[in-house]
C-alpha cells in the first residue's frame, strides 16, 4: 500500500477493471493506468516540447503570458492555497470568444500540433474513465456525458520545477485537492506525491503511464464514496522536474450533487448543489492572485 495501483485499462469495459479502478478510487483516490492508448511518442514529445519551452528566453516566454482576461499562456508567479509555487507554468485550453484564445511560443513549430494533439488524447481518455466512474456508482455509463459533450473546460498545463538551492524550504505546489473531474498526469523525474494514511506517498513515475487522481466533483458525486486525494509536488536541488496535467473539467452551465444512486435513507446526501462557473471561478481568482476565498466543496456541505 505505498503506492496506489497501475491499472492496465486497454479493455475498460472487464469488470476486473471496473473493479480495480472503483477500489482504488475509494481506497487512494488516484492511480496509475497503462494500456490507455496515447501513443508514447507522443508522451516523449510532450516532454520534448516540455524542455524546450521552458528553456526558452524569458523575453519569449513573457510574449505569451496569461492574463486575469485570458487564462491561456505562460505564468510563472502561481499560487496554491494563496502560497507562491516553486515552478513555471503554460496552459492551454480551446479559444472561447475574442479574448480567450491559445498562445504559441515564436519558433517552435512543432509545439501546437504536439500539445493539441496530446489535449485531444487526454479528452478522449478522461471521457473513457468518467464512464467507468459513473458505471462503478451505479449510474448508466453516459449519464454524465452531457456535462462534457459538445462543450467543457477542461486545459492541458504544463508544468516546470527549476531546481531549488532550498528544497526543504519551498513546494514545487503546494498541498491541494483539484477541482475538477479527473486530472491526468504525465510525470518524468519523482516529485508527486498523494496523503494517504497519516503520510506524504511519492508516486514513482513510469514512462508508459499516466497517473489518474480524482478531483473535487467526482468526491461530490460519489456522495463521499470516492476521495478526491490532498496532493503536492515536492521540488529538490539536483534535477528539473517537467510535468504535464490534463484537468477534465465539466461545461460552466453544470450544477453537481451527489448523484441519485449514492443517495437513501441511510446516506443523506452530504453536499448542496455547487455550480462550477462559481467554483472554478473562485478557485481560479486564488490561484491567479493571493484575492478572495480558496473554495473548497466543504464550503457547500451539509
Amino acid at each position: 500500500m505505498s503506492q496506489p495501483p497501475v491499472i492496465d485499462i486497454a479493455d475498460a469495459e472487464r469488470a476486473h477493471t471496473h473493479h480495480a479502478i472503483d477500489a482504488a478510487c475509494r481506497e487512494w483516490g488516484a492511480f496509475q493506468v497503462v494500456g490507455h492508448g496515447i501513443d508514447l511518442r507522443l508522451m516523449e514529445a510532450v516532454r520534448r516540447q516540455m524542455r524546450a519551452l521552458f528553456s526558452a528566453p524569458l523575453e519569449t516566454k513573457l510574449a505569451i503570458s496569461r492574463t486575469a482576461e485570458n487564462p491561456w499562456g505562460f505564468y510563472d508567479r502561481e499560487l496554491t492555497r494563496h502560497t507562491r509555487d516553486w515552478k513555471q507554468v503554460y496552459d492551454y485550453g480551446p479559444a472561447d470568444g475574442d479574448v480567450i484564445q491559445p498562445q504559441w511560443p515564436a519558433g517552435m513549430p512543432a509545439f501546437e500540433p504536439i500539445v493539441r494533439a496530446f489535449y485531444e488524447g487526454c479528452d478522449a481518455l478522461s471521457l473513457r474513465l468518467l464512464r467507468v466512474l459513473a458505471h462503478n456508482l451505479g449510474m448508466p455509463a453516459h449519464f454524465l456525458d452531457a456535462h462534457f459533450r459538445p462543450a467543457h473546460t477542461s486545459f492541458l498545463r504544463l508544468n516546470y520545477y527549476p531546481r531549488c538551492p532550498a528544497p526543504a524550504d519551498h513546494l514545487g505546489v503546494n498541498p491541494h485537492t483539484d477541482s475538477g473531474v479527473v486530472t491526468l498526469l504525465l510525470q518524468d523525474v519523482p516529485g508527486l506525491e498523494v496523503f494517504f494514511r497519516g503520510a506524504w506517498r511519492v508516486i514513482a513515475p513510469r514512462r508508459d503511464a499516466l497517473v489518474v487522481n480524482l478531483g473535487d466533483i467526482a468526491q461530490v458525486w460519489s456522495n463521499d464514496q470516492y476521495v478526491a486525494p490532498l496532493h503536492r509536488a515536492v521540488v529538490n536541488s539536483a534535477d528539473d522536474r517537467f510535468s504535464a496535467p490534463f484537468f477534465f473539467n465539466p461545461a460552466y452551465s453544470t450544477d453537481y450533487a451527489p448523484l441519485p444512486s449514492t443517495v437513501d435513507a441511510r446516506h443523506p446526501p452530504r453536499y448542496r448543489p455547487i455550480n462550477w462557473r462559481e467554483f472554478r471561478t473562485g478557485r481560479a481568482a486564488g490561484d491567479y492572485a493571493n484575492v478572495g476565498e480558496y473554495l473548497q466543496i466543504s464550503r457547500y456541505a451539509i
